[in-house]
């Protein structure tokens, strides 16, 4: 029995490292780009919005100014009492160099909201092309050659990326950024540079065509999220979902433990509803677990007192060199950030059990999804 806890002592932090190089070899040179500007295909890239967020105006504005030589903006709202309606009226006229509109409606498609927001403009898309992205993400100018470059197999289905959250302002903000870059970041990169990737509803580039194909935007209705039913979708037409090799940044601000508490959860639960086996391997990613079995050698006098100090300074010691190739948020409050978001992820992890439906923009989403209204 000490041998098999032995080697799952040595086990986790195997399987820690090697997410972390895995991730961090990603960003030791630049994503590659199209060669050549005739290998690009018309994109129609979509962006819904609901209600203002602080970097709003910053991240919508950022569509506008992207190095691409054929595409243009359909902005969705649901309500035509959105604030985010006057906002992004006044950026269209403000950029008459990309041709862009703002479509105003849903339709009751789904039980997802985003999915019955988008729906007008994934059908009034002239491309085959079409790229999904929040509004909360900011897209640097090579947004959209970084996705067409990612397409370069015939197996491919779908690019999509996590954000990387950055421009913290306090404490329970860094524990936002700490979740997004160096823990789920970090898996959902190793896992595509070992083939397993999964759709992030953050950015999803696809075609018209393949979606279709699966059902189109009301498949995506089928999950709670759909980046889940997309990474369905997609593997179901027996193609892969890839990453973008690195990722792309959403600003965060300030944020209260009650908001983060809130978004982890809901976050949890869909990673519950749609990959179960999966979910119930969380417990055993952070170093929780290693540790308890760490204290339990050195109380019997098996290891010496130091050991637990040196595990945990190797595991967040290389946590804190990759947030640092990566050019994420590394300072001390950010590695404090990390033992936060670990000590709350197996509480996040059992308070999921007990949750049936999410809660989005003040949507309330069950499962199985079905229109909110008829």
């Amino acid at each position: 029995m000490t041998l098999f806890f032995m080697i799952l002592l040595g086990a986790a932090m195997a399987l820690h490292l090697a997410t972390v190089v895995l991730s961090g070899l990603r960003y030791l040179s630049a994503p590659k780009l199209p060669a050549s500007s005739d290998e690009l295909p018309a994109l129609t890239l979509l962006r819904p919005v609901c209600g203002l967020d602080a970097f709003d105006e910053d991240t919508l504005r950022s569509s506008f100014h992207l190095d691409y030589p054929d595409y243009r903006i359909i902005f969705c709202a649901a309500q035509e009492n959105d604030p985010a309606c006057a906002l992004v009226r006044r950026l269209i006229a403000e950029n008459p160099q990309v041709p862009a509109r703002l479509m105003v409606g849903e339709t009751p498609l789904t039980g997802n909201p985003k999915i019955n927001n988008m729906h007008k403009g994934y059908i009034a898309a002239e491309t085959d092309h079409i790229v999904m992205a929040d509004s909360n993400l900011m897209l640097p100018r090579d947004y959209l050659r970084q996705l067409v470059a990612c397409w370069d197999d015939d197996r491919v289905g779908l690019i999509t990326s996590p954000a990387a959250g950055n421009r913290a302002d306090d404490l329970w903000s860094a524990v936002e950024c700490a979740f997004l870059n160096t823990h789920q970041g970090r898996w959902q990169l190793a896992a595509d540079a070992v083939g397993l990737g999964y759709a992030q509803g953050k950015t999803l580039y696809g075609k018209r065509s393949i979606i279709d194909a699966g059902g189109g935007l009301q498949a995506l209705g089928r999950d709670l999220a759909e980046d889940v039913a997309m990474t369905k979708l997609i593997r179901g037409q027996d193609k892969t979902v890839r990453l973008t090799k690195q990722l792309f940044y959403q600003p965060i601000g300030k944020k209260s433990f009650a908001q983060v508490w809130a978004r982890q959860l809901r976050w949890s639960l869909i990673r519950r509803q749609g990959f179960l086996h999966l979910f119930l391997l969380e417990m055993v990613q952070g170093p929780v677990l290693p540790l308890l079995i760490c204290l339990g050698f050195i109380a019997a006098g098996a290891l010496p007192g130091w050991t637990a100090f040196a595990y945990l300074a190797l595991w967040y010691g290389s946590e804190w060199a990759l947030a640092r190739i990566a050019g994420w948020p590394a300072s001390l409050r950010d590695v404090a950030a990390f033992v936060l978001r670990d000590a709350l992820i197996p509480v996040i992890w059992a308070v999921t059990w007990t949750q049936k439906g999410l809660v989005w923009r003040g949507n309330t989403v069950s499962h199985p999804a079905k229109p909110s209204r008829a």
